[in-house]
């Protein structure tokens, strides 16, 4: 099976680093033309100076998320630069930490706005050309704690959770003009956001143990499943939530098999 991905056109938010940038380099080496979209301007002009000597089709714009018609011009300005949008990602996210009983509502709210309202909004935006072009992919980051959520993370499991059911609705709605909408559920992929490779060697470990296949989780293995879903051969899938976690909890204590594996 060979994805070609060439002559897409292809928006990512949260764009300027971790997995988003890992997202926009790989759609690059596709053949895909990309544009970045983050909060962080001076990260996404680094991430294309970067790109700049490797004749990348790449444009960048500073877009909060949130905000309605800064995603609109940014959409705008890429189908007048490109002529079409055939691939979104939805991967701009942040976390709020806390037990419900000292959280407090601004971070609630703004982990929800960021996470599920973000993703509306963007959705939103580029639906009315990929209806006119009768074809889309729209990929949308969740989480596994959208699966099993953690103490202390109700804001961040119930926004990521939210986003999951919203892309089923999508996925329903788009269908007759020929538009997927699924979402992913990364795992433990270390990143500046979550510091997995920073804990003690004790709490990295004990992550470790929940894992199926007992390595943490590559932004390639977030990557290959992103091209899979915006390429042809994942035509006939929609509205489904996809696990890319290593097995978390795949099974009640993953690391028996590793306790007795004859290795």
């Amino acid at each position: 099976m060979h994805i070609d991905l060439r002559g897409r056109v292809a928006i990512v938010t949260g764009a300027a680093r971790g997995i988003g940038r890992a997202l926009v380099e790989r759609l690059i080496q596709e053949g895909v033309s990309t544009v970045g979209l983050d909060v962080n301007e001076a990260r996404l002009r680094e991430l294309g100076e970067s790109l700049a000597d490797s004749g990348a089709q790449f444009s960048h714009f500073a877009v909060d998320i949130t905000d309605e018609k800064q995603l609109s011009d940014a959409v705008a300005e890429t189908v007048r630069r490109y002529g079409r949008i055939d691939i979104l990602v939805n991967n701009a996210g942040i976390t709020a930490g806390g037990s419900t009983d000292v959280l407090s509502e601004e971070d609630w709210r703004r982990c929800h706005e960021v996470n599920l309202t973000g993703t509306f909004l963007a959705c939103k935006a580029v639906i009315p050309t990929m209806k006119k072009q009768r074809s889309g992919r729209i990929i949308n980051a969740s989480s596994f704690a959208a699966i099993i959520p953690t103490v202390a993370g109700a804001a961040y499991g119930s926004s990521k959770a939210a986003v999951v059911h919203f892309t089923r609705v999508l996925a329903g709605e788009l269908g007759p003009w020929g538009i997927t909408a699924n979402a992913y559920a990364p795992g433990m992929v270390p990143t500046e956001l979550n510091h997995f490779t920073e804990r003690s060697e004790e709490v990295q470990q004990r992550l470790l143990d929940t894992l199926t296949l007992r390595r943490w989780g590559s932004k390639d293995d977030v990557t290959n499943l992103v091209c899979f879903l915006a390429s042809d051969q994942a035509a006939y899938i929609t509205g489904t939530l996809i696990d890319v976690s290593g097995g978390k909890y795949a099974t009640q204590f993953p690391s028996a098999a590793y306790d007795t594996a004859d290795l």
